[in-house]
């Protein structure tokens, strides 16, 4: 056991003392509606009364909270659109298993963002983007793109999950099960096809992970990051919570309010992932919504007489062959679309100059200089490709696929979705060997109204799934309205100032714009 491996364990066990440890502003928003106006709730005849919707709450004891502003925007490379974005640091304890049958304490990262001209008094939202990526990195990037109509009204705390982002770190794999699981296998020697060497490489990194933290293997569910933001509510002093949930952070949220229904006071599903779909549908929806993300980057990079020419897609295909090959040298087909897909998720800086440095970077390196598309995946593996987000991911996944259905996916999407076709059903074997978790709790019913979000293409979730939560959301009697932004990125509340006016005018006084308004891109 190396030494790094050898300190977690001591970290692992102290932190989980008492259990055994394994071995190892405003404004209304711009939308085309069919009718009513957006941010007020639908006319009624006055005989449906609307139940009491709690007040958002200024923290009685608030976290001892430190300036980050600098250190976070470094450490992304991101640039605010307006000046005044303040952000702050803080952790918190979180008990790892609320219901005590686990006993120990879990260290919990957190960040404020808020302008230098937003009230004092403004009660804060909580957001989470689950395992897709740190919440402070998706926070840090609305911050710096067009978040600040939202931040001047409503101060936006993000909570990490627990071993991403700035909570205590799960750091559960050894050098060569992490590099592999990070290229799914595409620089083994070992035989077989590329279906067995992802098949071997997540296989191996669960062997070393569940062996680390057993038997707390399963504690990094949804359903644990929502007592997370529970404890979070305890620590404020606060009667309830308003929740934005965005991509995978939705299942939080929504675990959040089927746990605690009494303790919610708004609830924002911002491109929330799909409820009910098994891992390869999951993909699938993903991939649709990545391709749908490059279709627009090349419309915008032939517009702008990028570097990559009149055809970009052929100019990347060819990028993708050559580091299949082995070409670009260390950097994997998966690691080259993860990093595509992590810039045309950013909201940050202007659109035009997000296609042009993405352009560059890629056109680069057909010519041979990689230092930019190794800085671009480098930055893609921190945001989605940790040993937390591993574990987060596979604890939540429900109905992992077969290598032979991945075999069968891989020959259809490669023609369906030529981009990242392959790599998506690739990537769907990395838990398969996971052990089986609960599904989270799903709410059956909510008191207050829902806000929900969606984009046109959107790089991280996709949105073939926004309608079976809509649908969830129905089921449950409560008011709600959806929204689709048309533009591409993730989330919607990122990319767009409408979505950000609506949430904004919810955020006050729970009310809704008219179901199915449009954003513009």
């Amino acid at each position: 056991m190396t030494l790094k491996r050898s300190l977690l364990v001591s970290v692992v066990c102290l932190s989980l003392s008492a259990a055994a440890c394994g071995a190892g502003p405003s404004g209304r928003p711009d939308v085309a509606v069919e009718q009513n106006s957006p941010g007020r709730p639908a006319e009624t005849d006055g005989q449906d009364a609307e139940p009491a919707v709690p007040p958002l709450q200024v923290p009685v004891t608030d976290l001892p909270w430190r300036d980050c502003t600098a250190d976070t925007l470094g450490r992304y490379g991101y640039t605010p659109r307006t000046p005044g974005v303040i952000l702050e640091c803080a952790d918190f304890e979180a008990p790892v298993d609320a219901s005590g049958e686990m006993f120990g304490s879990f260290s919990v990262g957190a960040m404020r963002a808020r302008l230098d001209r937003t009230p004092a008094d403004a009660a804060p939202l909580v957001l989470t983007s689950g395992s897709d990526r740190p919440s402070i990195e998706t926070l840090a990037d609305m911050a710096a793109g067009q978040g600040t109509t939202l931040l001047a009204s409503h101060p936006i705390v993000a909570v990490d999950r627990r071993g991403i982002g700035r909570s205590a770190a799960v750091d559960c794999t050894k050098v060569d099960a992490r590099k592999a699981l990070a290229d799914l296998g595409q620089f083994e020697r070992s035989g077989g096809d590329a279906v067995d060497r992802a098949v071997t490489a997540g296989r191996d990194a669960t062997i070393e992970c569940t062996d680390l933290l057993q038997p707390q293997e399963l504690a990094f569910s949804a359903s644990y990051a929502a007592d997370d933001l529970e404890q979070l509510r305890m620590l404020w002093g606060v009667d309830a919570l308003g929740i934005i949930g965005t991509g995978n952070g939705a299942s939080t949220a929504l675990a959040y309010a089927a746990a605690y229904p009494d303790r919610l006071a708004r609830l924002v599903l911002d491109s929330p992932t799909g409820i009910g779909a098994d891992q390869l549908a999951a993909a699938e929806q993903k991939t649709q919504g990545r391709e749908a993300a490059f279709a627009a980057f090349a419309q915008r990079c032939i517009a702008l007489d990028c570097t990559l020419g009149d055809d970009p897609r052929a100019a990347v295909s060819e990028l993708l062959t050559r580091s299949a090959s082995g070409a670009l040298g260390p950097i994997s087909t998966h690691a080259l679309l993860d990093g595509i897909a992590y810039a045309l998720a950013s909201s940050t800086g202007d659109p035009s100059q997000r296609a042009l440095r993405l352009s560059e970077t890629l056109s680069a390196a057909r010519s041979g200089n990689t230092a930019a598309l190794t800085d671009l995946t480098t930055r893609a593996a921190s945001a989605y490709g940790t040993d937390g987000q591993f574990v987060a991911r596979c604890t939540d996944g429900q109905g992992w696929p077969s290598p032979e259905s991945v075999r069968g996916a891989s020959t259809s999407w490669s023609q369906l979705y030529p981009i990242f076709g392959i790599d998506a059903a690739l990537t769907a074997l990395a838990c398969s060997s996971w052990p089986t978790a609960p599904a989270a709790p799903l709410p059956s019913s909510l008191p207050i109204p829902v806000l929900l979000f969606s984009a046109a293409a959107d790089p991280v979730v996709g949105n073939g799934g926004f309608s079976s939560v809509t649908g969830l959301i129905a089921t449950t009697g409560t008011k709600s309205a959806a929204m689709t932004w048309q533009g591409s990125g993730h989330p919607a509340l990122g990319g767009s100032q409408c979505t950000q006016s609506a949430a904004a005018i919810y955020a006050d006084d729970a009310s809704l714009p008219a179901d199915g308004s449009v954003c513009p891109a």
